[in-house]
């Protein structure tokens, strides 16, 4: 099967650190597409930067479309644009929190969240709310560690990263560590090592969901709110996404 996965920020670097992790998990036969748009904010972290970044995740999809892909990923955690993605998409679309969710719950009693800027704890919590799982979660923290410092990772940032864990486990009573920032996927076996509990990282997650979902030959329901959208014309710049 072909993923596709989308970084919805515009740094190339950071795109090809999460293709690598995701080929890291994949299965024989699956093949990693990652790609970023070309243009947005390079790197996500705030409201502003998430609505800008959902025209750009649109046409990574419309690209995928055309390459008739199997999966696609989106690989930031706000999981932004996902409902439009998963309307203009023939194939399942998975967002990286929700899958970093999902199998955090299944390998602990409780999950706590680590990411990056203290500003994104909110969406961190709204996400919780959202996919139904705030009750399964002993909390967010955040290492203030901007997202583009995580590309060259210093000692002392990590040490940083490290620390934030063991609070969650020591204080909060998290059983196990979701990583709040994809650019944080290739550290996940390390922390997990140094940690003695699961660490999860939402792009490997969501590789392992994307190639299940494709095993038992399922995608996402076009009968209600994820039909295609109403046909119409587009404007201006948009002008192509008229149907």
């Amino acid at each position: 099967m072909q993923i596709h996965i989308i970084n919805p920020n515009t740094t190339a670097s950071m795109t090809d650190k999460i293709g690598e992790a995701a080929r890291q998990v994949a299965a024989d036969g699956t093949t990693i597409m990652a790609t970023n748009p070309r243009s947005g904010p390079v790197s996500i972290e705030s409201h502003f930067d998430e609505a800008i970044s959902a025209v750009g995740v649109a046409e990574e999809i419309l690209a995928g479309e055309r390459n008739n892909v199997d999966a696609y990923i989106i690989a930031c955690f706000g999981d932004p644009a996902l409902d439009a993605a998963r309307e203009i998409a023939s194939a399942p679309v998975i967002g990286v929190a929700e899958a970093a969710f999902k199998l955090a719950s299944i390998v602990s009693h409780r999950f706590g969240i680590v990411t990056t800027l203290a500003r994104t704890l909110p969406a961190a919590e709204h996400l919780l709310q959202r996919y139904g799982y705030q009750h399964l979660c002993s909390g967010a923290r955040a290492a203030d560690i901007p997202v583009l410092d995580l590309e060259e990772l210093q000692q002392d940032t990590f040490e940083q990263l490290k620390n934030e864990c063991l609070a969650a486990i020591q204080q909060d009573g998290a059983d196990s560590i979701v990583l709040g920032c994809a650019g944080m996927s290739e550290l996940a076996q390390e922390l997990s090592s140094c940690l003695n509990v699961p660490v999860i990282d939402g792009v490997s997650a969501a590789v392992k969901l994307a190639e299940s979902l494709h095993q038992l030959k399922l995608s996402t329901s076009k009968g209600g709110q994820y039909a295609a959208p109403i046909q119409k014309q587009f404007i201006g710049r948009y002008q192509h996404w008229s149907r």
